[in-house]
């Protein structure tokens, strides 16, 4: 993923590093390539109009770093809005005060969210959490028995339950059992895995909005196939207005998708991608850290580098200025307070009682010292 994208801004930022100085055509210039390049990796129009925008209202006039080129001031303006655009920073799951935890897992059909369900079991795992899975897709018998090998395959405890017929109410008693399973176990984390669909109705977002008032869930985790594009991102917006979710998991990021989703699903939806699919295996499951993936997507190791080595040497000089100021600024206090203190202990005015006596025998011994 992010193969073609690389290639393209690598193009482009190519023709930035040779330049002295940054005029309006080469920044509109660099500027109509980035379009471009975003555009072909299938970003949403509207997200793409907005961070050209930003790129370009920080470019224009903003003082350059003594330690930059032109050029990189520009890469690093892009750096910082790519890692603005898929979020600053990493954004951790939230756990509840009373456990279980419960992580209700929505997506459409063939997106992933029953491997993915185990994946995140495996996760919790390696954590030092008891997780318990349950699959309440009582419509697909194929889905409850996948999620029983999945269990199988990581070691974790699954609730499978009596389904008797496939209705919301089966569902609702399957979820209400699991939870009280996950009580009388010991188990800190309830992973839900719903029933999925090959499109989005009126029947799948009542059930899931049943689910979530049943079981009040702590997380919300909507589960997108990156290689379905701005499919992905209208079913995550579609999900998100019905059920507000808390995080989108990204599967199959390990395939030659052109990673239009992972850019476009978090400025679209608002939420925020917390894992991301990067293979088979059900420890091929990663948080989502933006500034590593914008690394990879600029593929620019050395430059990032020295933007960070630039930035470091700015702070420093922050913050070597600002004990210097404290130094004064604490001298200048205790200097008030001495001053006053002598004030007040009459210092200023002639001594009197042992001090009087004293002067005198010291003027007259100044006084006996031989020529």
């Amino acid at each position: 993923m992010f193969e073609n994208l690389q290639e393209r801004l690598q193009k482009t930022f190519k023709s930035l590093r040779g330049q002295a100085v940054l005029t309006e055509e080469n920044i509109q210039e660099t500027l109509r390539e980035l379009r471009l390049a975003l555009l072909e990796a299938d970003v949403n129009f509207k997200v793409v109009k907005q961070f050209i925008d930003q790129v370009q209202a920080k470019a224009v006039g903003q003082q350059v770093m003594s330690a930059l080129s032109p050029g990189e001031q520009v890469i690093k303006i892009v750096r910082d809005e790519l890692v603005e655009v898929l979020g600053k920073d990493t954004v951790r799951l939230k756990f509840a005060s009373q456990p279980p935890t419960v992580v209700l897992m929505a997506g459409l059909q063939g997106s992933g969210k029953t491997t993915t369900s185990g994946k995140l079991a495996h996760w919790f795992k390696n954590g030092g959490h008891r997780p318990l899975l349950v699959s309440v897709d009582v419509y697909r018998p194929a889905a409850r028995e996948q999620l029983k090998v999945v269990a199988q395959a990581i070691k974790a405890q699954i609730y499978q339950g009596e389904v008797a017929e496939a209705n919301t109410a089966t569902v609702e008693r399957l979820a209400k059992e699991a939870r009280r399973e996950a009580v009388n176990s010991g188990c800190d984390v309830l992973i839900v895995d719903t029933a999925g669909r090959l499109h989005i109705d009126d029947q799948l977002m009542d059930e899931m909005q049943s689910l979530k008032r049943l079981l009040n869930p702590s997380e919300i985790l909507f589960v997108a196939d990156a290689m379905t594009g701005q499919d992905a991102v209208r079913s995550a917006d579609e999900f998100h207005k019905k059920l507000s979710l808390t995080g989108v998991v990204l599967t199959k990021m390990d395939g030659d998708a052109r990673g239009g989703a992972a850019l476009s699903i978090r400025q679209v939806t608002g939420a925020p991608i917390k894992f991301i699919g990067v293979g088979e295996k059900y420890d091929a499951l990663e948080p989502f850290h933006p500034d590593r993936i914008v690394s990879r997507i600029l593929g620019m190791g050395d430059i990032l580098s020295l933007i960070e080595k630039a930035e470091q040497s700015v702070d420093k000089k922050k913050a070597h200025r600002g004990p210097r100021a404290l130094r004064r600024r604490v001298f200048a206090r205790r200097f008030s307070r001495s001053v006053a203190s002598g004030q007040e202990n009459g210092l200023d005015s002639e001594p009197d009682g042992d001090a009087a006596q004293h002067r005198p025998i010291c003027r007259t011994a100044k006084a006996r010292r031989p020529d």
